[in-house]
């Protein structure tokens, strides 16, 4: 399997206590993912948070949902995850959070690792979901 790396950035007008908690509850992540429609069996201990997510994908008229188990590690000033698709899909993600004057700046990481034949389709996928996310944060976040 091959495996790509890409990372976006986006600077916010919060806090990063608010961004981390924003993203640490599983709920925020529908719609923050143009993919996940739906977010479901929210499981927490003191260093993760685990659940189900519901991503949505349309060629066309057709429409698959893709259910996958997502765990999110929650660190000092970061937040990892990784999930495993059907298809032999693996993303390992990451979130930096750091202050900066006026605010906080998310680092969003990807290593994205897929057979043959399905890399570019899922780089393609992960790069619209990353760029989307940077912007659905500012909204969310706008002054």
């Amino acid at each position: 399997m091959r495996s790509v790396e890409f990372s976006t950035t986006t600077t916010l007008p919060a806090t990063p206590e608010k961004v981390f908690d924003h993203l640490a509850d599983p709920n925020n992540h529908v719609g923050l993912s143009p993919l996940v429609v739906e977010v479901r069996d929210i499981r927490r201990d003191p260093a993760a948070v685990r659940f189900t997510a519901v991503e949505r994908f349309a060629f066309g008229p057709l429409r698959h949902d893709n259910v996958i188990e997502v765990t999110l590690r929650l660190g000092e000033g970061e937040i990892t995850g990784n999930v495993v698709s059907p298809g032999g899909v693996r993303v390992d993600w990451g979130y930096r959070i750091d202050a900066v004057p006026g605010g906080t700046k998310v680092v969003d990481h990807y290593r994205l690792s897929a057979p043959f034949g399905l890399l570019r389709f899922s780089m393609g996928q992960a790069k619209k979901v990353q760029v989307a996310r940077g912007r659905e944060l500012a909204r969310r976040f706008a002054a």
